[in-house]
């Protein structure tokens, strides 16, 4: 089904092998974090992307929490969130493009809701472990491995990240390759598309996770005769507006606010 991006970006992936590659002295295992995880070694990030890398420093980028720069504002050394900030717009595009092609008697509601479910902290972090990625997270030594493991968020983080150094390193045709195997090869869109998803839970979870705060919902408008009325729902994350929904149901309002909030607070 996904043959078409392959053929299409064929080229990038032969420019990008003329590439030189990194000192193979990476291949070995280096020492356990702070945090108590396992570094990936060269051979490992390899497997996991199914072809060499180059630029072996992205992928020790992408596995790296911020948690190891507190406490030390002058370090040099660059955390994930830079790669998880482009890993999310690859993983978007990817997965926006694949639904694109493979739905093309859906309409944009359809595409949308099933996008979000694909890419949601929930689904993403699945992923993660699916590929073991919380054992080698680089986190500060306040944060056990067990928290690391629990942590939807910091594991969806990561795996962004990591799809970002791909995309950087090996390009948008490896990139893909590796999201069609971790993300859209694992499930079964058509279930997923029928499946419901709890847009407030997350929301809490990642408004939480970043902010230790709750997102508070307001009824901004409610019209038409009592029998039949619409609520208009906003939601607030420390007194600022990030998504708003229209709809019969004041649950359903909230959920969709919920929603549109979610994947605005990802960009922040």
């Amino acid at each position: 089904m996904w043959r078409w991006v392959r053929t299409r970006l064929s080229g990038e992936e032969e420019a990008s092998a003329g590439r030189t590659t990194v000192d193979a002295s990476h291949a070995d295992t280096p020492p356990r974090s702070p945090g108590g995880a396992t570094p990936l070694a060269q051979a490992e990030i390899e497997e996991l992307v199914g072809q060499p890398i180059h630029d072996f420093s992205l992928f020790e980028q992408a596995l790296r929490h911020r948690s190891l720069m507190r406490g030390d504002p002058e370090s040099r050394i660059e955390s994930n969130e830079r790669l998880e900030y482009l890993g999310d717009a690859v993983l978007g595009y990817i997965v926006a493009d694949a639904l694109y092609r493979a739905f093309p008697g859906e309409d944009e509601g359809y595409l949308t809701r099933l996008r979000a479910k694909l890419v949601s902290g929930t689904a993403l972090a699945a992923s993660a472990r699916n590929i073991a990625l919380h054992t080698h997270l680089q986190t500060a030594g306040n944060i056990s491995d067990a928290q690391a493991h629990a942590s939807d968020s910091m594991l969806s983080d990561a795996f962004e990240a990591l799809i970002g150094a791909i995309h950087l390193d090996l390009g948008l045709a490896a990139a893909t390759r590796f999201v069609e195997q971790h993300v859209l090869h694992a499930r079964d869109l058509k279930a997923l598309a029928r499946q419901r998803v709890n847009h407030k839970s997350e929301l809490l979870e990642a408004v939480q996770a970043a902010l230790q705060a709750q997102p508070e919902y307001r009824i901004v408008a409610e019209t038409g005769p009592s029998h039949a009325k619409t609520f208009e729902v906003a939601v607030f994350i420390e007194g600022r507006e990030l998504g708003r929904a229209t709809d019969t149901s004041k649950k359903r309002a909230e959920q969709a606010a919920a929603g549109v909030a979610l994947a605005h607070f990802k960009q922040i």
